[in-house]
């Protein structure tokens, strides 16, 4: 075992037992918690998530988990949004109305436009495996991304995508019908991604050992 210690955080809305289950693959303690306290003392923070984006902000909020989450971030720790965790982590959301997010990230996020190019209706949500793409002027290397080649492919399940203010965030691309949109974000020590690594195979399961060992070595 490593002897780090990683909270999932739990706000009731996500696959919490499938995050876990790759992390304690990759040899390290993993809890699933609602617990402030717990998720300050621990060496890593993820918060993944599935289901609507104003249900998960109200029960941030009446868990207590809005400022630990924020403090968490700030302090510099190794943090990770998965699905809905990383639309979280943006300013706002246009889904069933507008709800203020963490504004962890400066952007907003948007339901997919109903229509393909060829005027065939768009399946929303999106539920399949789909290609990220590497920026032309962002490589992964040094990323969590570095064990993945630009066309790996990921799953996917999600009605919204997030777009940032600034594309310096920007790590994978990904498309889907006419929309190419912003697939993962890499903000200093706040890693997140559209795609569920967890249910990525290989691939996936590099993504978290890249990123915990990345922390882990600068630690």
């Amino acid at each position: 075992m490593s002897g780090k210690k990683i909270a999932i955080i739990d706000y009731k809305l996500g696959n919490l037992f499938s995050v876990r289950q790759a992390c304690v693959y990759l040899g390290y303690d993993a809890v699933v918690t609602s617990e402030k306290d717990e998720v300050m003392k621990a060496d890593f923070a993820i918060l993944p998530g599935v289901g609507a984006f104003g249900d998960a902000m109200n029960n941030l909020e009446k868990l207590d988990l809005i400022s630990p989450i924020k403090d968490y971030i700030r302090a510099g720790r190794p943090f990770m949004g998965v699905c809905l965790g990383l639309q979280l982590l943006f300013t706002e959301s246009d889904e069933f109305g507008s709800h203020k997010g963490l504004n962890l990230i400066e952007g907003t996020v948007k339901k997919f436009p109903p229509k393909k190019t060829n005027d065939e209706v768009l399946k929303v949500p999106q539920i399949e495996w789909n290609n990220i793409w590497e920026r032309a002027d962002r490589r992964w290397e040094s990323t969590p991304l570095g064990s993945c080649r630009s066309g790996d492919y990921m799953y996917f399940v999600h009605s919204f995508f997030v777009q940032p203010q600034s594309p310096d965030v920007v790590l994978s691309v990904t498309t889907y019908g006419e929309t190419t949109y912003c697939s993962s974000v890499l903000q200093g020590n706040l890693f997140a991604c559209q795609f569920h690594p967890e249910k990525s195979g290989h691939h996936g399961v590099g993504i978290y050992k890249n990123w915990l060992t990345n922390y882990s070595n600068n630690k």
